[in-house]
């Protein structure tokens, strides 16, 4: 089932739907403004025991239509309402015209200007402002596609202010989470109808939507035609058997680099095998084996100096799934990427085996097959993928701006293998478009991951499911995941070094 949408899939839920006549339009707005005035009675129990003041800001479009439904009930339910415009009440699209009527049988609209506001009236608005318990920002719904830099001073006013957003807060695109322009009203709540938008949970959508609560309007989840789902955990394949052999749960590898730079490896190591497989291996060149020998008792080691080392210990075909990057050194990883990708394994690459190629991407890009996954940063995404990372990096002037979905749906085309994007707003694509966002944020935040090594965890958590048989975008997305449950209980004062001693407790919530 899918849980993320764009403005464009919702705009076909919604218009398959009234086009069938199962339901009006006028009807879908009046169950949008119910669902944000019950949202905000639960999440601000007191407002519905008592008569507040309201500031209601309604747009141009169909989510002022909204506003001016949830200034009648909130009236209705003795509140005192104040409503203002921005827009000619001739522009108003049908359904909005007509609860705009309807508003104006109760109270006055005033009027802020358009397209430029007027500075008495916005003056006028500050004053309210300071009195009022709640402003409701219907202004722009998820359609937006410019900057809102008239209203500027609107979104000045109200500062400060409680601010629950209708769909998503003015200034914000629904696909990206990106700002269209530099003007933005945040909220302390946001509302949005149906479903989430991808735009709530990537980039700055979690910081400016404050809360979110998803409100149900009626339409059928089973038509939906999103393609970008939230990550969940694979349960099933998570729990293991009672019995069996160790090598039944998989053998991993993870290589490190030489002497004194080996931890990043090892915390990789110790994720791999906390997230079930059997055995892990470290490989660790000469001048580094005592180093690591003397940090490590649950995994193995074996020397590997060089390309011939590790096309040896390949021999050993229970070997299921490497990991290369953390710690590994540029050098080395050029020398040992080429053969751990050439013995047609699982592979997971990382950090110095991804920046290793920043001269040359598409020589590693050749190399690469549907068993790898790449999970860099940013800043090694910009390393392979530059023009995708100066997409999603600059200033939006036009909208829908580019998203982390698109951009990392065409690097893993690109490079014919899963690319996941680390971030709060993990994003995972495969090359056939199978699509994944990892978000901790909201209910599900994990601020204490960023941390150093916290990304080296992630990698050895997803080499250990790889081992364990997940294929990868399973791989990818249980591990993310599990990385940032791990990272929520462990909580405050984490280092990377807790986060796979989590895993059990994470497991045990599962009911694993």
């Amino acid at each position: 089932m899918t849980d993320l949408l764009t403005s464009a899939q919702m705009r076909v839920i919604e218009g398959r739907e009234i086009e069938s006549g199962a339901v009006s339009g006028a009807e879908l707005m009046e169950r949008a403004g119910r669902g944000v005035v019950a949202a905000v009675f639960e999440r601000w129990p007191d407002f519905a025991r008592s008569s507040e003041r309201a500031v209601v800001l309604c747009g141009p479009g169909n989510n002022g239509g909204d506003g001016f439904v949830i200034a009648r009930l909130l009236r209705d339910w003795g509140w005192t309402v104040s409503v203002y415009l921005y827009g000619e009440v001739e522009s108003l699209p049908p359904d909005a015209r007509l609860n705009h009527d309807r508003w104006l049988e109760l109270g006055e609209v005033r009027p802020l200007g358009f397209p430029a506001c007027d500075a008495d009236m916005t003056e006028r608005l500050a004053a309210e402002v300071d009195g009022a318990a709640l402003i409701v920002d219907a202004l722009f719904g998820t359609g937006l596609t410019r900057p809102v830099a008239a209203l500027a001073p609107v979104f000045a006013a109200v500062s400060g202010a409680r601010v629950v957003a209708v769909d998503i807060p003015s200034g914000l695109c629904a696909d990206s989470g990106r700002v269209i322009g530099t003007d933005v009203l945040p909220a302390a709540l946001t509302v949005p109808f149906h479903r989430a938008k991808l735009g709530h949970y990537l980039a700055r959508g979690p910081e400016i939507c404050g809360a979110l609560d998803v409100r149900d309007i009626g339409l059928p989840l089973s038509q939906d035609c999103g393609d970008v789902r939230l990550a969940v955990p694979d349960a099933a394949r998570l729990e293991k058997a009672a019995a069996g052999h160790k090598y039944g749960h998989g053998h991993a590898l993870v290589l490190t680099g030489g002497a004194g730079r080996t931890g990043a490896a090892r915390l990789a190591a110790r994720a791999a095998l906390r997230s079930g497989a059997g055995l892990v291996t470290l490989g660790v060149p000469g001048a580094a084996q005592m180093e690591v020998a003397c940090q490590i008792t649950a995994m193995m080691l074996t020397r590997i100096d060089d390309a011939d080392g590790l096309i040896d210990v390949l021999r050993d075909t229970r070997i299921g799934a490497l990991c290369l990057g953390p710690g590994l050194g540029q050098a080395r990883a050029r020398t040992l990427v080429p053969v751990a990708l050439d013995a047609g394994r699982y592979v997971v690459l990382d950090a110095d085996a991804l920046t290793a190629f920043e001269e040359e991407p598409e020589a590693l890009f050749r190399q690469l097959h549907d068993r790898v996954i790449l999970t860099p940063h940013l800043g090694e995404f910009a390393r392979l993928f530059p023009d995708l990372a100066a997409a999603i990096t600059e200033e939006v002037t036009q909208g829908p701006a580019m998203s982390k979905v698109v951009a990392v749906r065409r690097a893993a085309e690109r490079a014919g293998a899963v690319v996941l994007l680390k971030g709060p707003d993990t994003v995972i694509a495969a090359p056939d478009g199978d699509c994944v966002v990892a978000a901790a944020s909201y209910a599900d935040a994990a601020p204490w991951l960023a941390t150093a090594g916290s990304g080296d965890v992630l990698a050895g958590i997803i080499t250990g499911l790889l081992a364990r048989g997940f294929d990868p975008i399973a791989a990818a997305e249980t591990g993310a995941w599990l990385h940032a449950a791990s990272g929520r209980a462990a909580g405050a004062g984490l280092i990377a070094e807790d986060l796979p001693d989590m895993l059990p407790d994470v497991f045990r919530q599962l009911g694993l």
